[in-house]
């Protein structure tokens, strides 16, 4: 049997015309500066101040739930949360340092982030009338898989490649993976020894932090760059004392001087994501090379790359292939596959060597029937920046035999990996865009994405984003991502996912713009302005 021995069926992408006229609406709009900072204001405090054990992350969620609560007033559902804020009193002070180093801090938004996706969005609050602007991915139904690529994970199945395997994936995926990522950077740095597939990118940063770090190690806090991902700073401080280092940006440009001037030459881990959760925002290449070559050889640095599309094309600096580098990509975004759980990270072919021991030991390898759609669409990927406009004899090589692939076969694979790519990058940017001009209509401040399916928008006359969560699902229907699960406490910031279905989305900002021009003119009653304290 030969791969694609068959045309792969063509995927049918369309955009209505109410969404492209929106975003050039927001391509037109002259935008002032606006700057994004991931602050701890005074109710972050307030709530550690009034924490019997500051140190309880269960306490210090349950505080914070319960002063949503009893801010929601009539509206809030359960009143015991709402009497433990009444009850509680300040206890202590505390300082902005102290919460950002505090244990506690990581574990309680980790907590949070549970508590909204368990008991709230999908618990108590569950409806089938709700619409989900906080899924954080595109959706799969309308942008999934390519169809070359859906093909490669059938062939493999249809020939039972699932069996044992390196433990840090098949040799010509790896190889293939690297050939794609020199294509990105500069210098052309890597081989296959510079490569271990993973099983998925949340996976991949566990693995490694507890690769690297060990929890009974006197050294100084790792680093963590915020706004991030709750799961990821959890399981770096889980064997690691964490300092949270918020980094702003301005015009979707982050700034990385806090996260340089934060560098010791103890300092064991540095995990940043490249392209920010939740703004979309790209960290500057140059400030990129100079963290780099700040930290200390000791100090291994983990780029979270998964966000890191969607935008410009850019070439990766040669200081991202540095020794004590470690970069960690996935199929979960540019690809729209988050169920697959596959990925690889990228890094010095000595410490890929000493990974092997730790994957053969910890987790045997990722599952060996992806490696074939890894392998294909790390080649297509890597013809697609190089300009291949037609496969040939060359392109043909790069594969083993047992393929049994025909020129003619791979080049409609390819031609229709082509299409459905540019057809589908193309219209997820018309979305976004879209999405961005609708919220701003409706009177949000939104922070224009750069990269990434996600945008930040700050509704005006909240002070607390799940507060404004909770105000907006319960008069909505509609739900956005807090704020302060991605780290970012101070404001009524919400991150909303813009590749959704348009009919739907259009609905939920209709929905968004009708309520909150509602609010503005008094017409509905406000919360999140209540005072704190009693």
């Amino acid at each position: 049997m030969q791969l694609f021995s068959r045309l792969p069926a063509r995927r049918s992408i369309t955009v209505p015309e109410d969404a492209v006229a929106a975003s050039w609406r927001a391509r037109m709009r002259e935008t002032e500066s606006l700057s994004f900072a991931p602050a701890v204001d005074d109710r972050v405090l307030d709530v550690f101040r009034r924490a019997r054990r500051p140190d309880d992350a269960m306490e210090l969620r349950d505080l914070w739930l319960g002063r949503v609560e009893h801010e929601l007033g009539a509206a809030g559902t359960r009143p015991g949360l709402a009497e433990r804020w009444r009850a509680a009193r300040p206890v202590r002070d505390v300082t902005v340092e102290e919460v950002l180093r505090s244990r506690a801090t990581v574990r309680f938004v980790k907590e949070l982030f549970n508590a909204y996706f368990r008991d709230d969005l999908y618990g108590e609050f569950a409806s089938p009338d709700n619409l989900v602007m906080s899924s954080g991915s595109v959706e799969e139904r309308h942008w999934g898989l390519p169809e070359s690529l859906k093909e490669c994970i059938r062939y493999a199945l249809d020939q039972d490649w699932y069996g044992y395997s390196d433990s840090r994936g098949r040799a010509s995926a790896r190889q293939a993976v690297a050939e794609y990522e020199n294509a990105r950077i500069e210098g052309e740095p890597y081989t296959a020894g510079e490569i271990a597939l993973t099983i998925g990118a949340t996976f991949a940063v566990s693995t490694l932090a507890d690769f690297i770090l060990n929890a009974g190690d006197p050294r100084e806090p790792a680093l963590c760059a915020t706004p991030n991902y709750p799961p990821l700073v959890e399981t770096v401080a889980r064997r690691q004392a964490v300092t949270l280092v918020p980094l702003p940006s301005v015009d979707g440009l982050v700034s990385l001087e806090p996260l340089i001037a934060a560098l010791t030459p103890s300092t064991p881990l540095v995990l940043l994501q490249t392209a920010g959760n939740p703004t979309g925002a790209m960290v500057c290449e140059e400030e990129l090379a100079r963290l780099i070559a700040a930290a200390a050889p000791t100090t291994m640095i983990i780029l979270d790359e998964c966000h890191e599309w969607l935008g410009p094309a850019r070439t990766a600096s040669a200081r991202r292939a540095a020794p004590n580098v470690i970069r960690v990509s996935s199929l979960s975004k540019t690809w729209s596959a988050p169920g697959l759980k596959v990925g690889w990270i990228t890094a010095d072919a000595a410490f890929i060597d000493e990974y092997y021991e730790y994957a053969s030991t910890t987790f045997g390898g990722p599952p060996s029937f992806f490696y074939t759609v890894v392998e294909v669409l790390a080649r297509m990927e890597h013809w697609l920046i190089t300009n291949v406009e037609e496969v040939g004899a060359a392109q043909l090589d790069g594969f083993e035999p047992h393929y049994g692939l025909s020129a003619g076969g791979l080049d409609a694979a390819y031609q229709s990996y082509r299409r459905d790519r540019g057809e589908r990058e193309e219209s997820l940017g018309i979305l976004r865009d879209a999405t961005v001009s609708r919220l701003a209509e409706a009177g949000a401040v939104v922070h224009v994405p750069r990269y990434s399916i996600n945008a930040v928008a700050e509704f005006h006359g909240w002070n607390d984003s799940y507060l404004c969560f909770r105000d907006l699902l319960r008069e909505t229907g509609v739900s956005v991502f807090p704020g302060v699960l991605t780290f970012c406490f101070s404001g009524g910031f919400g991150r909303v996912t813009t590749s959704r279905n348009w009919r739907e989305q259009s609905l939920a900002l209709d929905r968004i713009h009708a309520y909150l021009a509602r609010r503005e003119s008094g017409l509905v009653a406000s919360t999140g302005l209540v005072e704190a304290s009693r």
